[in-house]
């Protein structure tokens, strides 16, 4: 940890001078620290340097803030308490994660602070297929959860009629406007997709899979990435993955976050329908439809950005219920970490 303090005249994070506006040389300076114990003043001083460095994502830390300071952000200095950061952590340590989802809760409150996105509520066509109607009620109640955005659902049954018991409770139950569109199960995986995404009217096209976790934020903190990158395409990292027949999760970190890339996790990729519309669509191929999705889109152009994927994980049972078809060995093998049971990150606010 270094200190963050107030010098007469202006803030010192790590005793270089930060500015109102920090320049990208300065936030990068800062990102190898643990964080910056933030030194309140005794009078009231302009805090615009705290707002863009928790814009950035640096981790701040202040046990107690003046009642001039801004509540949200007070609230949030104090949440987080630093742990040592281990050079060789256990394969259950979550030191670093906790630092990690302290700084994406200080990102999203400082970027709403400077007023990004621009106000409104956005609109977001969600897509998915699924073979599988026992999975439906709980995909579709995480969409329902989702926090600062309009949704609708384009559902692609993929050799499922739509009268299954299972499929009309969950439609009935999600209170979603939820679009059905059927088709055989001997149909290619991306073009019942495709069928399905046809009748999107949101502002933005996003995936979504029947059998994974996603947080209340995801497709807030998608259209945020977007907003601050100016990405055509945003997507997460695959980091988390639940392993069923085992019974463990683990994390892999390789798939680094917040840069730009060709790749990001197939279950998070949304982009805007006119772009969407434009390349094409997903294309009818049976598995490996989102990498041939982002290659055709990144051929025309498009710009890819990954974020983070502390609040998404992919669940994984035998690889031949899967399209992307690895073993379970190979996601202990690229483990950074691994815990017994069911344990996803702070951010996905599983219950």
């Amino acid at each position: 940890m270094a200190e963050l303090t107030w010098s007469g005249s202006g803030w010192l994070a790590a005793g270089e001078p930060v500015g109102e506006r920090p320049e990208a040389a300065e936030i990068d300076r800062l990102r190898p620290l643990l964080g910056l114990n933030v030194g309140w003043p005794d009078q009231e001083v302009p805090t615009g340097a705290l707002t863009a460095l928790a814009a950035a994502g640096v981790p701040l830390r202040a046990a107690a803030s003046p009642g001039w300071a801004e509540p949200g952000l007070a609230r949030l200095l104090a949440a987080w308490t630093p742990g040592e950061p281990e050079e060789n952590p256990p394969p259950h340590s979550v030191t670093a994660l906790r630092r990690e989802e302290h700084s994406v809760r200080l990102r999203r409150h400082g970027l709403s602070l400077l007023g990004v996105p621009p106000r409104g509520t956005p609109s977001v066509s969600v897509v998915m297929s699924t073979m599988r109607p026992h999975l439906l009620g709980g995909a579709l109640a995480q969409i329902a959860a989702q926090r600062r955005v309009e949704t609708e659902v384009l559902l692609g049954l993929h050799g499922v009629p739509a009268d299954h018991p299972e499929v009309r409770r969950a439609v009935e139950d999600s209170g979603l406007p939820v679009r059905v569109t059927e088709a055989p199960a001997a149909v290619p995986f991306g073009e019942v997709l495709n069928l399905a995404a046809a009748g999107a009217s949101g502002e933005y096209v996003a995936k979504w899979d029947d059998d994974d976790w996603y947080g209340p934020e995801h497709l807030a903190d998608l259209l945020l990435a977007r907003a601050y990158s100016g990405a055509d395409i945003v997507g997460t990292a695959a980091e988390f993955f639940h392993l069923e027949p085992l019974g463990v999760t683990v994390r892999r970190t390789d798939y680094t976050s917040e840069i730009w890339s060709d790749h990001v996790a197939g279950g998070t990729i949304l982009s805007g329908r006119d772009l969407f519309t434009r390349t094409g669509g997903f294309p009818a191929l049976p598995r490996g439809v989102d990498a041939a999705f982002l290659k055709a889109a990144h051929a025309e152009g498009a710009r890819i950005y990954r974020t983070h994927g502390l609040g998404y994980m992919l669940r994984r049972s035998v690889s031949a219920e899967h399209t992307w078809r690895l073993p379970l060995a190979h996601f202990l093998r690229v483990a950074s970490y691994q815990w017994y049971g069911f344990a996803p990150s702070l951010i996905l606010e599983a219950s």
